[in-house]
């Protein structure tokens, strides 16, 4: 199946929406519960959630590439017990007029080859998205 591409843009400077993609305390504020984030090519990122039934869902994967202020894309570990064990995320950051341009594409295997998984996470990223730009904006 194709990836899961959204877009949106916020009115905060591109180094706000990279700090919120890139730090422990942007994380936290927006997309996860708990983080811990060694923002640089090859460094870890731990990410910790609630569940459904409330058991924390821990995501580990690998910042696979990192280009400061503009790009970050993260590998997701392939033996995880979370749903997108295997998959990749990337986000592209760029200006764009007075405002921040922020694409995600998350693409891979697994998740995104079940349909009903597939379009809950597009949803997922629909409201993620939307909570970043609430927290920047609000």
């Amino acid at each position: 199946m194709s990836a899961i591409r959204h877009q949106i843009t916020i009115t905060a400077s591109p180094r706000s929406v990279w700090r919120a993609l890139t730090t422990e305390e942007g994380v936290t504020s927006w997309w996860v519960d708990q983080a811990r984030i060694e923002a640089r090519a090859g460094g870890r990122i731990v990410l910790t959630s609630e569940g459904e039934d409330g058991s924390p869902i821990e995501e580990r994967g690998i910042f696979h590439s990192i280009q400061p202020t503009r790009k970050i894309e993260i590998v997701w570990d392939t033996n995880s017990q979370a749903p997108t064990k295997g998959t990749r995320i990337e986000f592209i950051v760029g200006l764009d007029g007075e405002e921040t341009r922020v694409s995600v594409v998350h693409s891979g295997h697994g998740i995104l080859d079940d349909a009903e998984k597939r379009a809950e996470l597009d949803k997922g990223w629909k409201q993620a998205l939307q909570a970043l730009r609430d927290s920047l904006e609000g």
